[in-house]
Order: structure tokens, then C-alpha cells, then sequence
């Protein structure tokens, strides 16, 4: 009687239950024209600016040809230059001013007054508050230009002579930040309230909870995630605004509404000085990745 013998499976070079390398082969290569541009048009400027950040670089004279390696002297005279720290204040207003308060505050309001609405008052309101997020960063400059001006609407209408964008620059620019951006989270918050289960808003109504305490300690704590998710864009993005404050005020009257961005603009480009410029911009991405890090961390709190 023959007894057959179980032949173990041949040997596939790969280990139990992992990809084979032919196989993570075949899945890159289909993503490797990507990642090399990913990498020459995105990593490689980047980890460049870090580079000059160390350097005595500029856009003209010796230092343009011959560069030197500065260690952190760029960062030592950065935080003692006090238009640096204005500018750093002045944007610490502006984010809170118009992405914290306004355009999330604005938009989740929008939000909540258009929930029960019929189809063509949400379609009007929507195509209104869109119609300014779309605008291009100059048209919408020039629109609250026209409307902030001496000789321009809000003075015609006040029948009063007024140079707004001298006498209050950071609160033009905030208010035209605002104007612009807040589609974006009331889109944001329009889809995170429909995602509240109505039955348990009305079982709270029926209960004998107002409209505010409705709000509290349901609405809120149902959509707590886009709120964090919304405030960590809207920062981000307000963070490095540029084309609206340059356009509108061009960081003026003096320094009065210069912002970060503004003034590692006028630094790297207008002075030359792109080492210098470039250590303003790289602090710069280190304040929005610690601000990122912090609303992740809030979320994975609310979360635990």
C-alpha cells in the first residue's frame, strides 16, 4: 500500500501573508511620474528654502553668487527684528480676527438659519455667499476698495468723509477676509448639520430644550469634528494670506497692516535679502504645522 506523501508549497521568496516584492513593484511603478514630480516641484523647492533659510543668500551683490553658510544667525536677528514681531502680532489678530471668529462663527450661523429653509432660499443665499468665495483675491480687494474708500459707498451712504483704509486698515482687511471666506464653512457646517438626526432634535424640543440649549448640547457635540476640521483649514489658509491684504492696503499705511506674509515678501524680494525672507517663511510653516498639530490633537481628544 502506497501511503501519499503531502509535498509542502513551493517557496514564493515572500513571507506568509506580506506582498510579494513583484507585487509593491507593480503597484509603485504606475505612481512613479507622480512621485518624481512630487518630489522636483514640491519637495525639492521646499527642503531648498530650508537650505537658503541658513544662508546669507540674496537676489543681488557678492552674496548672490557666493553664499554662506549662516547657522541660526537669520533666526537670532528674526526674533529681534521688532517689524518681525509687529507683523507676527498683526497676523495673530488677523487669523483670530477673521478665520476663528468671523468666517467660522458667520458661517456656522448661516448654516444653522438655513436649516427648515425652502429649496430657493438656501439656493439664493448659497449662490450670494459663493459668488464672494470664488471672486479672485484682486476682485475682491478692488470690490472692498470701492465700497472702504474716501470718495467710495459706505461714505456716500453715511454722507460722512472717511479714509477707512488709513485710519482702520486691519479691521478692512478682516472684514473683506471674512466677506471672501466664510462659504467655506458654511458649506462645511450645511453638510455636518445634515448629518444630525432630526427625531433627536425634536425629542429634545418636545422635552421642553429651547433653541439654545438645542444647540449646545446636541448640535454642537454632534459636528464637534467638522468644527475642529473647519477651524484647521480656515486657520491654515487665513494664515497665509497674502494677495488680499497686498492688494487691498499693501500692508499699510506704514507697517499698520503688514502680516507675516507681507513682510517676508518685503524682505526676500523688495530688499533682496531671500536667506533672510526665506527663515520668515519657514517659522512661518512652523506656526501652521503647530497650529495643525494642536486642533489634531483636540479631535483625537474628543475622540478618546
Amino acid at each position: 500500500m502506497t501511503v501519499a506523501t503531502a509535498r509542502p508549497p513551493a517557496a514564493t521568496g515572500a513571507p506568509a501573508g506580506g506582498p510579494s516584492r513583484r507585487g509593491v513593484l507593480r503597484w509603485l511603478l504606475p505612481l512613479a511620474p507622480s512621485l518624481v514630480l512630487l518630489a522636483i516641484f514640491l519637495a525639492g523647492p521646499i527642503l531648498w528654502s530650508v537650505y537658503i533659510a541658513f544662508t546669507n543668500e540674496t537676489l543681488t551683490g557678492s552674496a548672490s553668487v557666493n553664499s554662506q553658510f549662516v547657522g541660526f544667525a537669520n533666526f537670532i536677528r528674526l526674533f529681534g527684528d521688532p517689524n518681525f514681531l509687529n507683523s507676527f502680532l498683526l497676523t495673530f489678530v488677523f487669523v483670530i480676527g477673521s478665520a476663528v471668529i468671523g468666517q467660522n462663527t458667520l458661517g456656522l450661523v448661516i448654516a444653522l438659519l438655513q436649516r427648515g429653509r425652502g429649496r430657493a432660499t438656501r439656493s439664493v443665499v448659497n449662490g450670494v455667499v459663493i459668488a464672494a468665495w470664488v471672486m479672485p483675491e484682486i476682485v475682491a480687494a478692488a470690490c472692498w476698495f470701492s465700497f472702504l474708500a474716501e470718495d467710495g459707498t459706505l461714505n456716500t451712504v453715511l454722507g460722512i468723509s472717511q479714509e477707512w483704509l488709513y485710519t482702520a486698515p486691519m479691521v478692512a482687511v478682516i472684514l473683506a477676509n471674512i466677506w471672501r471666506g466664510t462659504a467655506f464653512s458654511m458649506l462645511v457646517y450645511s453638510a455636518a448639520l445634515s448629518e444630525v438626526p432630526a427625531d433627536l432634535v425634536e425629542a429634545a424640543a418636545v422635552d421642553g430644550a429651547g433653541p439654545v440649549r438645542r444647540l449646545v448640547h446636541i448640535t454642537l457635540p454632534l459636528i464637534r469634528r467638522s468644527i475642529m476640521a473647519n477651524l484647521m483649514l480656515i486657520t491654515l489658509q487665513t494664515l497665509a494670506s497674502f494677495g488680499l491684504i497686498y492688494a487691498l492696503t499693501g500692508g499699510g499705511p506704514g507697517t499698520a497692516s503688514q502680516t507675516t506674509p507681507l513682510y517676508m515678501y518685503e524682505q526676500a524680494f523688495r530688499y533682496f535679502e531671500i536667506g533672510y525672507g526665506s527663515a520668515i517663511a519657514l517659522v512661518l510653516l512652523v506656526i501652521g504645522a503647530l497650529f495643525s498639530l494642536v486642533y489634531l490633537r483636540l479631535i483625537k481628544v474628543e475622540d478618546a
